[in-house]
């Protein structure tokens, strides 16, 4: 009967141990993977912007061009309309 009874006591020790450890195993599980996360999202933040700051400069550059293809082509009219 002693023997049952220290059986079961250690095994609820165990199981009470076992319990905190995996709590804590789960808790830095969680803080790796936010941290994880917030450093994706920085690189994809980081990224965008990069994207996004060459679109502007191409957009740019062909409104640009198209302005300038436009006046070309303005100049030629009124040279043709005056012959």
């Amino acid at each position: 009967m002693k023997k049952t009874i220290l059986a079961v006591a250690f095994m609820a020790v165990v199981m009470v141990s076992c319990q905190d450890k995996t709590k804590d195993k789960v808790e830095d599980a969680t803080q790796e993977v936010g941290t994880e996360m917030e450093q994706k999202i920085d690189t994809v933040t980081e990224k965008t912007e990069s994207v996004i700051d060459t679109a502007k400069v191409k957009a740019g550059e062909a409104l640009e061009k198209a302005g300038e293809e436009t006046k070309e082509a303005g100049e030629k009219l009124k040279e043709a309309a005056k012959k």
